[in-house]
């Protein structure tokens, strides 16, 4: 059975999905399937032409909107690449974007078309200010989720909490099914250390929906408190001035170090001992089970998929979203006990290994893809 990997960003783009689905591939073909990775350069830029048509509504009314216009732009980028680099058919397309899955079933309708939808687009807009709950842009986004349900021949989400928001726009959702990411053991090798001042790190996109602002203003707390620690940022993104000036607003400049992009975290968390990530909102939240696997000690927002991954007190900490009082107090607990610490710590290493492995996705995938084999 001969099956294609339909990514959205390359595999050497930052996120989850685009660093977990090359390892997936690896493993499969070396189980003797053939399987090929497909996405679209970050180059490709209005190469495409071709009209856009959907079944379930009539994008056009919202044509003349740049977040629009530009999806609508990208979609026909993805056609226009798809046709002149697959020339081969596959037996079964496993796309992780809902462009990538439309595109797919266009050019391909007989081929059955499974969809992974990792993250909401739309949310991550509205957090981070670009657009309105309920605006144009909002209601052309999540009418995508119907256009997806008419096409593709099958659903997948990342966490329950995901399936539960994605249901408010399908028809039927006892279609969508659930596969929680999962990552290669391998790849994480916890050291053993000790760090007179507890060391914190964080690893994401500097942007709004992250709540780095939270994170710098607990931290101001603890400053203030008189409580010793040093705070390490991995990632870029536009906020990231604005983080550093309120770093220093918050006289925690000098206990904290921004690193700008890295390509392999994973590789760094280990020497650390506190993930922390304030997000407003994760489908998912890969980088937590990625820092459970480092051996650290979890802190988070009670929302969507970490609060599946952390179970409050018993592998990690969870506080509400914005309050960061609360961060701080949580914070607080991880530096005064390092017991405590190492016991999350421990915990939450013990959960991700039997929970998040790569094993366990390639036995619920195989699954899947078994049912669509001819």
């Amino acid at each position: 059975m001969n099956i294609l990997q339909a990514l959205f960003f390359p595999p050497e783009q930052p996120g989850g999905v685009s660093s977990m689905v090359p390892y997936i591939l690896d493993r499969f073909n070396k189980k003797g399937w053939e399987m090929e990775l497909f996405s679209l350069p970050k180059r490709i830029r209005n190469k495409g032409t071709e009209e856009v048509e959907f079944t379930t509504f009539d994008w056009r009314k919202y044509a003349g909107n740049p977040i629009v216009d530009k999806y609508i732009q990208t979609y026909k980028d993805y056609v226009w690449w798809t046709k002149l680099r697959l020339v081969k058919k596959f037996d079964i397309i496993h796309a992780h974007h809902p462009i990538a899955g439309l595109v797919m079933k266009q050019l391909y309708p007989d081929i059955p078309v499974i969809l992974t939808i990792h993250s909401s687009f739309e949310r991550e807009l509205i957090l981070n200010g670009r657009i309105q709950e309920n605006g144009l842009e909002h209601q052309f986004l999540t009418q995508i989720y119907g256009e997806l349900e008419a096409k593709v021949d099958q659903i997948i989400t990342v966490s329950n909490s995901f399936k539960q928001y994605l249901s408010e726009y399908v028809q039927d959702s006892e279609r969508l099914g659930v596969i929680p990411n999962g990552f290669d053991e391998k790849r994480f090798r916890p050291i053993s250390h000790e760090n007179q001042v507890t060391q914190f790190i964080t690893v994401c996109r500097l942007v709004p929906a992250k709540g780095l602002d939270t994170l710098l203003m607990a931290c101001g707390e603890l400053k203030k408190r008189g409580l010793p620690f040093v705070l390490h940022i991995i990632g870029d993104g536009p906020c990231r001035q604005e983080l550093e000036k309120l770093a220093i607003e918050q006289n925690i400049y000098e206990d904290t170090i921004f690193y700008g992009y890295m390509l392999h975290p994973e590789e760094f968390m280990p020497f650390f001992d506190v993930f922390v990530l304030p997000s407003r909102a994760e489908a998912f939240g890969s980088v937590f089970a990625e820092a459970a696997l480092c051996w650290l000690a979890l802190v988070g927002t009670n929302v969507g998929g970490i609060a599946e991954q952390i179970e409050h007190g018993h592998n990690g900490l969870l506080v509400p979203v914005g309050d960061a009082h609360a961060l701080s107090l949580a914070l607080e607990k991880v530096i005064i006990d390092p017991t405590f610490r190492y016991n999350l710590a421990r915990t939450a290493w013990e959960k991700a290994k039997k929970t998040y492995s790569l094993n366990r996705v390639l036995r619920q995938l195989k699954s899947v893809y078994e049912i669509y084999q001819v």
